[in-house]
């Protein structure tokens, strides 16, 4: 179940990111980045690595958007 509730947190994260890659809209990349971490906290609980290997990519992929725009753009 907890591998489930990762899988979905990290879908919302990754259709937020999408969003976040617009030019000005980088602050959202922070929030992602939350709501990434908490989809791979319950994918550390469950028995299975998916959902937790997914919401860490997600949280990269945000992670590296804000390193390139500086942190804020």
């Amino acid at each position: 179940m907890a591998n489930i509730i990762a899988i979905l947190l990290g879908l919302i994260a990754l259709i937020l990111a999408i969003i976040g890659f617009i030019p000005l809209l980088g602050w959202l990349n922070w929030l992602i980045i939350v709501i990434a971490g908490i989809g791979a906290a319950f994918g550390f609980a469950s028995e299975k690595n998916a959902g937790r290997n997914f919401c860490l990519v997600v949280m990269a992929i945000c992670a590296l958007r804000l390193w390139i725009g500086g942190g804020i753009i």
